[in-house]
C-alpha cells in the first residue's frame, strides 16, 4: 500500500466518522432502536468481509487484522442484540 492510497483511506476514515457523529446525534432517542438493528445489520456485512480478509490467501498482517474485525464486529452484533432485547423487555405488559 502506497502513501497516496492510505491518505485516501485515512481521509475516508474521518469524514465516515464525522457523518456518523452528526448522523446519530441528531436522532430522537425514540428510534435509537431501530438505529441499532440497522447498525447491526451493517455489522454483520462486516464479519462477512472479515472472514474474506482473514483468509487463506493472504498475508499475517491482513490475517490478524480480519481476525480482529472479526471479533469486533461479532461484539457489536452480540451487543447490539442484547442492548434491543432489554429495550424491547422493557415495553413488554407484566403479568399481573
Amino acid at each position: 500500500m502506497n502513501t497516496e492510497t492510505l491518505l485516501v483511506l485515512l481521509y475516508v476514515l474521518v469524514l465516515a466518522s464525522f457523518v456518523g457523529f452528526e448522523l446519530i446525534s441528531k436522532v430522537p432517542p425514540t428510534l435509537h432502536t431501530p438505529l441499532m438493528s440497522g447498525s447491526n445489520a451493517i455489522s454483520g456485512i462486516t464479519i462477512v468481509g472479515a472472514i474474506v480478509a482473514a483468509g487463506p490467501d493472504v498475508s499475517s498482517v491482513s490475517k490478524w487484522l480480519g481476525v480482529a474485525a472479526l471479533l469486533l464486529a461479532t461484539l457489536n452484533v452480540v451487543g447490539g442484540y442484547v442492548v434491543t432485547d432489554r429495550m424491547l423487555q422493557m415495553f413488554k405488559k407484566r403479568k399481573k
